[in-house]
């Protein structure tokens, strides 16, 4: 019977460590490179013509470090993907160059991101959004 006892310990002790283990990563689909198409009040004109993109092609030394551009700098950010539809956004930094009439769409991206706390796939579609009700609506790049 002692045996069996501890037998049955050990499997229930399993069973709950499973059970409280972290959120797992999301799938491959979303390491993609991403166009930007709606975010704010800026025109998708003007995000086409800045080729306003959100890279997340995983890097092999660092993969969950992601970039991204918005006419002007580069940028580049930390960022966890989880199954269950919520994404992290952290580190946060760019280069800092200034270029006339292309810092504000950076700066409004740069400044909402790290709210953005969950992400929906759908179709070609990726949609960021944060608990205020802000959205940013990306396309894939590789999308015909």
């Amino acid at each position: 019977m002692k045996g069996l006892g501890r037998i049955l310990i050990f499997l229930i002790a399993i069973f709950l460590f499973q059970n409280c283990s972290t959120k797992t990563l999301v799938y491959e689909g979303i390491n993609r490179q991403w166009m930007l198409v709606e975010f704010q009040n800026f025109s998708r004109d003007l995000m086409v013509k800045n080729r306003a993109n959100m890279d997340l092609t995983s890097a092999k030394t660092n993969p969950n470090q992601y970039g991204a551009e918005m006419g002007c700098n580069k940028m580049f950010f930390t960022a966890e993907f989880y199954s269950d539809g919520l994404v992290r956004f952290s580190g946060i930094g760019s280069t800092m160059m200034y270029c006339e009439n292309n810092m504000d769409l950076e700066t409004a991206f740069a400044k909402t991101l790290p709210s953005m706390s969950k992400y929906k796939i759908n179709g070609h579609y990726l949609t960021l959004s944060n608990d205020a009700g802000e959205t940013m609506k990306f396309i894939a790049s590789d999308w015909d």
